[in-house]
């Protein structure tokens, strides 16, 4: 479950991590307001003015229509009145967000951070995030933050350094401090970093993160180390031991089918392709999406009903493919191990009878126990579907379907 800015901010600031200081705001007038407290509250003399939307990229993007970007500096309450006119209720189109773009309902009205003091200020770049490969987690960093860490990884990759820490242990205090090392801090400044590296890490550990990216991760002029920005990507799995976290969900930012497939329990992502598909098991899934490529289609979705599948979870299936324009044909191809095929071919049929009008090829490829009845079932319903037992009849079927 990904989180605004703003949402990850609280979060962090329960772990004692300091964060750049905002208010969230729905409307002009709220941002008007806050601005008149942050520049009471921290003697700003401007505030950045932040769109809210799960992507990427946003100092870049701009609205939809205009020349407005997602991050702009506001110096007075009148700016910010009219920079979030244009903002909010705006779509906001960046490099991560597709053409289609987000709609901005929401702004974060944050506080000057660039303020004048004895030294220099600097930005850095820190993510944690699980490395699969070594099986631990890994806190990547560099000296060059404010931009896209895949520019720098491609263009200067030795100001990249990567620091290891072993699930269910501690970040170890020499790996704060040579974090901070690595990122050529000292005196007031390192001790502040290994702080906050330290407690970043337990935030990400705390709040079950499945990313937690800091960027730019900030050194004011009198050496506090501060987060500006961040992106955290709560593991939908812990979930359930974080309620005050997923109360947070921004149903709005998510595609609306699987929002919907969540409903029933389905794991579903949309894909571009012509050939939705239905399947039982996450494996088997990928193998059928490789099997509708080869087959000359390309596949419009992902979706894993499961090993429970029945009639309920067959006709939401069905009703979430078929919103997809795009969509020439189905394969339903269930291998029937947990579940029984005759009671996934029954589903089939009465999903098909209930929804009806749907005209579009469907194949169903059905193996495993109870396969010959679910064969019989198909070939007797009188519907409109074509029944397979063999993978490569399921592919000649789905070849002719999108020819």
């Amino acid at each position: 479950m990904n989180l605004h800015e703003y949402q990850a901010k609280e979060i962090l600031k329960k772990y004692n991590v300091p964060v750049q200081e905002g208010i969230p705001c729905s409307t002009p007038g709220q941002a008007e307001e806050a601005y008149r407290q942050i520049h009471t509250q921290y003697a700003s003399k401007f505030t950045v003015i932040k769109a809210q939307i799960h992507a990427g990229g946003r100092g870049k993007g701009k609205i939809v229509g205009t020349e407005q970007h997602g991050v702009q500096v506001a110096k007075s309450a009148e700016d910010v009145l009219q920079i979030a006119k244009n903002i909010l209720g705006g779509t906001l189109v960046t490099i991560q967000t597709g053409e289609a773009g987000k709609l901005v309902s929401k702004i974060l009205v944050a506080q000057d951070v660039y303020y004048e003091g004895p030294n220099p200020v600097k930005e850095f770049y820190l993510s944690i995030l699980l490395d699969r490969t070594k099986g631990q987690n890994v806190i990547m960093y560099s000296t060059e933050g404010g931009m896209n860490i895949e520019d720098v990884a491609h263009d200067t990759p030795e100001k990249i350094f990567k620091e290891w820490v072993y699930p269910g242990g501690n970040l170890e205090p020499f790996q704060a401090r040579k974090i901070a090392f690595n990122l050529g801090l000292s005196g007031v400044a390192f001790k502040n970093c290994v702080k906050f590296v330290t407690d970043l890490y337990k935030a990400y550990v705390g709040s079950d993160c499945g990313m937690l990216e800091i960027n730019p991760l900030f050194k004011t002029s009198d050496d506090k180390i501060i987060a500006v920005d961040c992106k955290m990507n709560i593991d939908d799995n812990a979930l359930m031991r974080h309620p005050d976290i997923a109360v947070l969900r921004d149903l709005s930012e998510e595609d609306p089918t699987e929002v919907e497939a969540g409903q029933f329990n389905l794991n579903f992502v949309k894909l571009d392709g012509n050939v939705g598909c239905m399947v039982n098991g996450a494996g088997l899934a990928m193998a059928t999406m490789d099997m509708i490529k080869l087959s000359g289609g390309e596949p419009a979705n992902f979706l894993d009903v499961g090993g429970t599948a029945n009639a309920q979870t067959v006709e939401a299936g069905f009703r979430i493919i078929l919103k997809d324009p795009k969509v020439k044909a189905i394969l339903i191809n269930i291998f029937g191990g947990i579940v029984r095929c005759d009671r996934v071919a029954q589903g089939v049929i009465d999903a098909y009878t209930s929804i009806g009008n749907i005209n579009i090829p469907i194949i169903v490829r059905l193996q495993g126990t109870n396969a010959d009845i679910a064969k019989k079932l198909i070939d007797e319903s009188g519907l409109k579907v074509q029944s397979a037992i063999q993978l490569s009849e399921a592919a000649e079927l789905v070849n002719k379907a999108v020819a």
